[in-house]
């Protein structure tokens, strides 16, 4: 059986707009990224994004193939796992949106310091330090949940999470050598990286 998703239209509905914010978030977020990336003269590091990008698509898409034709590993309570999922993403959603808005010129896509980068801890930044990627990691979660299924649920956090953490670790590495102490003092003194009391 197809997931409510897949096979209900008001859930449909509500799947595809989600799944459309996401993408247009993410242009937006990019087209943002090139803006304050113009004439920085800064270096950047496109490794550990292209890995992410890979990690995401690949997460996403086997999820949404996986919840179509493994009907085996659905988890029951269809109804309440989409409305949990749709709260979830929307959550990160507009956290994601927000921590790129407070992060103003100093957000990129790709990882790179200006000379005159200053170290930002307002906002989300107070209570982790990657809350743009704690917002993703919502997303991620609420789009498993919305299938109602946990191979896919497993699949879709999984693959990304490889991505993320390799991406956060060459994230501070650059950032603690470009900023140099402002930074390595907000790293002391924010503990968590995505999720409080967790990691």
């Amino acid at each position: 059986m197809d997931p409510i998703a897949y096979s209900r239209l008001v859930p449909r509905v509500v799947f595809g707009v989600l799944v459309a914010l996401l993408a247009t978030g993410e242009l937006v977020i990019r087209v943002r990224s090139s803006i304050n990336s113009a004439g920085s003269g800064a270096r950047p590091e496109r490794a550990s994004l292209i890995l992410l990008i890979v990690a995401l698509l690949v997460g996403f898409a086997g999820a949404a193939v996986i919840a179509g034709h493994l009907a085996a590993t659905a988890l029951p309570g269809p109804v309440t796992l989409f409305v949990i999922g749709a709260v979830v993403m929307a959550a990160g959603l507009a956290l994601r949106w927000w921590s790129v808005i407070v992060l103003g010129r100093s957000f990129t896509v790709e990882v790179r310091v200006r000379d005159e980068q200053q170290v930002v801890d307002r906002g989300p930044y107070a209570v982790v330090r990657h809350p743009s990627y704690s917002g993703l990691v919502l997303v991620i979660v609420g789009f498993g949940l919305l299938l109602g299924n946990w191979l896919a649920l497993v699949v879709v956090v999984v693959i990304p999470a490889a991505g993320l953490v390799y991406r956060i670790r060459v994230e501070e590495r650059m950032l603690a050598d470009g900023i140099g102490d402002p930074y390595r003092r907000y790293l002391a003194r924010i503990r968590y990286r995505l999720v409080p009391f967790v990691w």
